[in-house]
């Protein structure tokens, strides 16, 4: 929304990684674009705790918006809780699911994704625009895992729709639809005992007006070298994104990872905020979690 800001298209420059590799509650989920891949993609042990309580802190250099030319420094720290049920999970493999269907090789679950604002004070190309606001994304998700979890190597091919809500936190809108195939590739103990690698790549694309959110330019709003413009819905670019997650102790877990987006090509290339083709974010935290649970379930 990954976000602006994109994986989702949404989190890239406010980043999904998504917003990511800590296992992290619906709020937590806003360690944005870059973040959403490397947070939610953490490794756990062969079994763990029923739940967790602490807190999550991290940051990045992460791009304003999908195809943005200037990056800024954006960081947050939020307590967590992780529920891992047979049914419905909290923060585990993400910000917040329920497991619909858990079938083989399928699961369906409904997830929150979210991305850091832009202040356009802040950016060249946004200058006299209104702010990009704090991003919100909830919707469901198809997977199909084509290893077994259990395996030390897993490959999942994804499809997520969701919807993308702005709030300045006195007001919600509704912005659009991103839908996000994605294909993720893990590898556990990787170098280290407790190290996961984590790759994933995939297009987005904006729905229903989600486009003119990131590249529309009012009449009003028109000077030189920045005319007025009508968005697309369609294509908006690929995202590349690859982390590392380790347990440098058993209640604390570093993760930091690299997103590149490539942009050309997009429904909307030829508008004034389609500022350059290629963008590259990385970002980093911590994960510690302060309670647990004495029983223990199956990873």
């Amino acid at each position: 929304m990954t976000s602006g800001q994109p994986r989702s298209p949404v989190a890239t420059g406010a980043v999904q990684w998504p917003l990511a590799m800590a296992v992290l509650p619906a709020v937590a989920g806003c360690f944005l674009a870059l973040a959403r891949t490397t947070l939610a993609e953490m490794v756990e042990p062969d079994s763990e705790p029923l739940w967790e309580i602490g807190v999550v802190g991290g940051g990045g250099y992460l791009p304003d918006y999908p195809a943005a030319d200037e990056n800024h420094v954006n960081g947050l720290a939020l307590p967590f809780a992780i529920y891992r049920g047979e049914v419905f999970r909290l923060g585990d493999r993400g910000a917040a699911r329920g497991i619909v269907v858990d079938d083989g090789g399928f699961e369906l679950d409904l997830g929150l994704d979210a991305a850091f604002p832009v202040d356009s004070d802040n950016s060249d190309a946004r200058e006299g625009m209104n702010d990009l606001d704090f991003l919100l994304e909830v919707g469901p998700r198809l997977t199909y895992r084509f290893l077994p979890p259990e395996d030390r190597d897993e490959l999942d091919l994804a499809l997520a729709v969701r919807a993308v809500l702005s709030t300045d936190f006195s007001n919600l809108r509704y912005q659009g639809l991103t839908v996000a195939p994605s294909l993720t590739y893990r590898r556990n103990d990787f170098l280290l005992d407790d190290m996961r690698a984590v790759v994933s790549v995939g297009p987005l694309f904006g729905f229903d007006g989600l486009n003119d959110y990131f590249y529309r330019v009012a009449p009003s709003e028109a000077r030189p070298g920045r005319p007025a413009y009508e968005a697309d819905d369609g294509y908006m670019g690929t995202e590349l994104s690859a982390g590392l997650s380790w347990g440098i102790r058993e209640n604390l877990r570093l993760f930091g990872g690299v997103q590149l987006g490539y942009w050309g090509g997009s429904a909307n290339d030829d508008s004034p905020l389609h500022r350059q083709d290629l963008t590259i974010g990385v970002g980093g935290g911590l994960r510690w979690s302060i309670l647990t649970s004495e029983r223990r379930v199956a990873r």
